[in-house]
């Protein structure tokens, strides 16, 4: 009777996860929400853990970012991008991805490669270059950038105390395992994707599309550049600044303010310094703070900070109330393989579509299972498995944004243009990775 009250449970919070997924936007903290009514109210469980850290990390990092939009900073790095791809035109296949990856490992976001996909269809379609390989693995590689950004969602949640952060697992640490393991998962990607799909003029649709007029009569509509804000570049070096202090402070822990004998904890740190320079950024960008609330970037951030807390507070309550019986039934299993544990964290990503939200449900799982830190760390590039399904915003958007037609879904819907890149980037990382913890630990 107990396992089958467990199974009962999970499928609620799985239907939880399922209904808020297909409902989208703030739906899926709601309906995680709903799970926890229902495990607490009705099945008696004690509720989990809040993720308070990580949802307080999001809102000053969004803050930051939004500020970043409002000052026109964005805009200004989106033109300094585009005259860089523009002046490498036939190499778009390699540079593109790695731009779109800066962009997001940066700012912390995968939305700020919205105003470049535009712009790469376009040099692509220029230079004859098939679209959809440059802009496969460039949406791709935007996702890629948040798993180890100083200022990404994800990257907090592992900071903070509860996860890896009293492991021994640093800034340090991170830096040095996804920044080179990102990369070239991101050149091995663009070179196979280099070689994928027919040639523009043999492509079927494209030729429908051009022989219709289709294409012509917004020729130039995605190359236009957007007016910059005379201040925006001041705006931008204040974030940068932010984002270099995050670093120093996480790298470095003696620099900061000594609390009771122990260095400032990093997840107070960042909380601290991203509210502060969102300051600066509006001071410095002459930027409305009404326009910082407007943006997508906000919107996404407030999207992933809801959807943390009801999801993840579902997880905790769920796996917290039955810890024993979970822990009997897997023992051992990521012990001996800690590798496997990519598994759950793939298809978590799937449902949760948050990296965060998928890193502060699971990874605490994964240390009661026996997985170590550092393999942990490693396997931090399989939480953006939500490419397998082509219902992702920057993946729709994509889709729209190559008129060409050759970025799209096909037939069974799993057979769509980011799959091969997003299996190649997440397995490759993950083996670079692994290569390096073994080596230098």
């Amino acid at each position: 009777m107990a396992t089958l009250f467990i199974l009962l449970q999970l499928a609620i919070v799985l239907a939880m996860i399922f209904i808020g997924a297909k409902v989208g936007g703030i739906g899926l903290g709601i309906y995680g929400m709903v799970g926890v009514f229902i495990l607490v109210f009705i099945f008696g469980l004690k509720p989990g853990s809040i993720p308070i850290d990580v949802m307080l990390i999001i809102v000053s990092v969004i803050t930051a970012s939004a500020a970043l939009q409002a000052a026109g900073g964005l805009d200004y790095m989106v033109n300094k991008a585009a005259w860089f791809l523009r002046k490498h035109p036939s190499r778009i296949t390699f540079f593109a991805p790695l731009v779109t990856w800066l962009f997001t490992h940066l700012a912390g976001t995968a939305h700020t490669c919205y105003a470049l996909l535009p712009i790469i269809s376009e040099i692509a379609r220029k230079e004859k270059v098939r679209p959809e390989r440059p802009i496969s693995v460039a949406t791709i590689a935007a996702s890629l950038g948040c798993t180890g950004s100083p200022v990404s969602a994800a990257t907090a949640a592992i900071l903070s105390k509860e996860l890896l952060g009293d492991k021994g697992i640093g800034m340090t640490e991170i830096l040095m395992v996804t920044i080179p393991a990102s990369i070239i998962a991101i050149l091995v990607a663009s070179l196979v994707q280099n070689y994928v799909g027919k040639p523009m003029e043999k492509d079927p649709e494209y030729q429908r599309r051009l022989s219709e007029g289709l294409l012509d009569a917004e020729e130039e509509t995605a190359s236009e550049m957007k007016t910059e804000n005379p201040h925006a570049k001041w705006a931008v070096l204040a974030f940068l600044l932010g984002v270099i202090l995050v670093v120093l402070f996480g790298i470095i822990p003696e620099l900061r303010p000594s609390i009771d004998g122990h260095p400032l904890d990093m997840s107070t740190t960042i909380e601290i310094i991203m509210m502060s320079i969102a300051a600066l950024i509006l001071l410095v960008g002459k930027a409305d703070v009404r326009e910082a609330m407007k943006g997508n970037v906000f919107a996404s951030g407030m999207n992933a900070m809801v959807s943390i807390f009801g999801v993840a507070w579902m997880g905790s309550t769920f796996f917290m109330g039955h810890q024993e019986v979970i822990m009997g039934s897997v023992e051992g299993v990521f012990t001996t393989y800690p590798l496997l544990f990519a598994i759950p964290l793939f298809l978590f990503s799937i449902m949760l579509f948050s990296q965060a939200a998928t890193v502060k449900t699971l990874f605490p799982v994964g240390l009661l299972m026996g997985v170590p830190p550092l393999v942990l760390l490693v396997l931090f590039p399989a939480v953006n498995g939500y490419f397998f399904l082509p219902n992702y915003p920057t993946e729709v958007a994509a889709i729209g944004f190559d008129r060409t037609g050759t970025t799209r879904v096909g037939k069974y819907v799993v057979n769509h243009s980011f799959q091969l890149s997003g299996w190649i980037t997440t397995l490759v990382s993950i083996g670079v990775g692994y290569l390096i913890i073994s080596f230098l630990y």
